[in-house]
């Protein structure tokens, strides 16, 4: 796999726009620092950057894949308010990737020479805004991002539904449109470096992920969708992953974001008696790694030990030793809170960790899904397997402290072997339960849209004094005040039509995520 340098993202930043002046006397009138036309290699770039953030505070404990006793960062794990948390994803969204992949649109449409340029740009911009109308319903699109260009400084909400139309077309046009002939964005394009058979695989993985969304809510259009985009070609192999590589240099910009996250809130400190944000990881998911004797969880999970109260703290990564910690503890850490598993700092917590935008497992196991629902020819056993052997060896791409032995991975397939003679239902939950594992720590958006969709893995939630969705699992997040402040018409317009006053609350579903 390449490795690509970041350059410190204030650097990236200044780097965006082209200064151009004349030499006459309109110079006075004119600000010599002022940008005049966008380097749209440099905000490919940065909006690829800027999609690839830490923000699972609240995904990370709902899913169970984290816990946290920390009444004051636990929102997930307790369902308690914490709007900052919540409208961060929609507020910094609307500033960083969402703009900066508008303004590439705009600077390579129309020049016939940049086909291949504008036909990333619209597969990015794809997938960073279904991420946010997947957390939020409906939000600010068509008009979004056009301050500058059109003086919309306050842009109305569109329909979820609408939303999901235009980016399953935008998807399926751009993957059309590339042109081999044509250049490319090439090293600045940090995903796939303009490789185009790449940039369509990933576009019709996209398309299969978003068409099998609407498997309850319109299942004629989802199978649409879901045969369209198998039929244009998908991601099978590991080797053709979207992925953002990173180093282990001196600068944040540098880093995997997720363990950068990790590092700064808890874990930052070889120890095992004061995490400071008290967090640790779930009893749900370490349970389920050990009573399925998943081969993941020495990969994944660490308990710190020591050998005498003066010896230094080692990561012991013993499937024995194991143990995760309840959801839902009240504000106070456990007695033995220093026995709980922590994420493996040779895996999860490494700066040079890629980031996978979109994993080869996850396309098997959707492709699996589509068979059963009798939308894809192939295999659904053979996609299942071929899902959980990728979403097993993708941690090696994590370094030598994630590979699992070929023969583990074997054991586990034949211990947990696809029901081939089960209910639609409890092949479902198998596909599902491997999303939700293979994708955690990775993409928890993703499972969080897959569980609200399925169902599964079916989590028992908790029930903290005071929480804000009545002892439920959140279905959404909450946009917060400066967004309602400033842009009050069209919040209001919105959240009425979708609901009314009780629609910007943490039990209400977006449009696909019905009962």
């Amino acid at each position: 796999m390449k490795n690509h340098f970041f350059r410190n993202t204030a650097i990236i930043l200044v780097m965006l726009f082209g200064v151009s002046c004349d030499k006459g006397f309109e110079e006075l009138n004119v600000n010599p620092n002022a940008a005049t036309s966008v380097v749209p290699e440099f905000l490919l770039t940065k909006a690829q950057l800027s999609s690839a953030r830490y923000d699972y505070f609240m995904l990370g404990g709902a899913m169970q894949h984290m816990a946290n006793y920390n009444i004051g960062q636990a929102q997930g794990d307790k369902y308690v308010g914490n709007l900052g948390w919540q409208s961060n994803l929609f507020e910094n969204f609307y500033i960083n990737e969402g703009l900066e992949i508008e303004e590439v649109i705009r600077s390579v449409s129309g020049n016939p020479d940049f086909v291949n340029k504008l036909a990333v740009a619209r597969i990015w911009r794809a997938f960073v805004y279904h991420r946010i109308t997947d957390m939020y319903g409906d939000i600010p699109y068509k008009e979004a991002g056009k301050g500058s260009s059109d003086k919309i400084y306050k842009p109305k909400y569109d329909k979820q539904s609408d939303i999901y139309s235009d980016m399953l077309k935008e998807l399926d046009e751009a993957a059309k449109s590339f042109n081999t002939a044509k250049p490319t964005f090439g090293s600045a394009d940090l995903v796939y470096g303009g490789n185009i058979p790449r940039w369509q695989k990933f576009a019709h993985s996209l398309m299969l992920r978003l068409g099998m969304r609407l498997s309850k809510i319109d299942p004629a259009m989802s199978e649409t969708w879901v045969k369209k985009a198998i039929a244009g070609g998908v991601i099978i192999n590991d080797s053709d992953m979207a992925t953002i590589q990173y180093i282990e240099g001196g600068q944040i910009a540098n880093r995997n974001p997720i363990a950068q996250g990790l590092m700064d809130a808890d874990y930052n400190t070889p120890q095992a008696v004061d995490n400071r944000l008290g967090g640790k990881l779930a009893k749900t998911l370490i349970d389920h790694l050990k009573n399925t004797k998943d081969p993941r969880l020495n990969a994944l999970a660490v308990v710190w030990v020591r050998a005498s109260p003066t010896s230094a703290f080692v990561a012991d990564t013993a499937t024995a030793l194991q143990s995760g910690m309840q959801n839902g503890i009240w504000d106070a850490a456990p007695a033995n809170f220093g026995s709980y598993s922590e994420p493996n700092p040779n895996t999860l917590l490494r700066y040079n960790a890629p980031m996978f935008m979109f994993t080869a497992s996850e396309s098997n196991l959707l492709l699996a899904e589509a068979a059963i629902r009798g939308w894809y020819s192939g295999s659904a056993e053979e996609s299942f397997n071929r899902g959980v052997r990728s979403g097993i060896q993708q941690w090696g791409m994590y370094g030598p402290a994630g590979v699992i032995a070929t023969n583990r991975i074997d054991a586990y397939l034949k211990l947990n072997a696809f029901k081939t003679a089960g209910t639609f239902n409890e092949k479902l939950e198998q596909i599902s339960t491997q999303k939700w594992v293979g994708l955690c720590f990775i993409d928890e958006y993703e499972v969080f849209s897959t569980w609200r969709r399925t169902g599964y893995p079916a989590l028992v939630p908790t029930n903290y004094p005071g929480n804000l969705s009545g002892g439920t699992i959140p279905r959404r997040m909450v946009i917060g005040p400066n967004e309602q402040n400033s842009n009050s018409e069209n919040f209001i317009a919105a959240m009425t039509r979708q609901g009314g006053a009780n629609y910007n609350i943490l039990t209400n579903r977006v449009w696909w995520d019905v009962k």
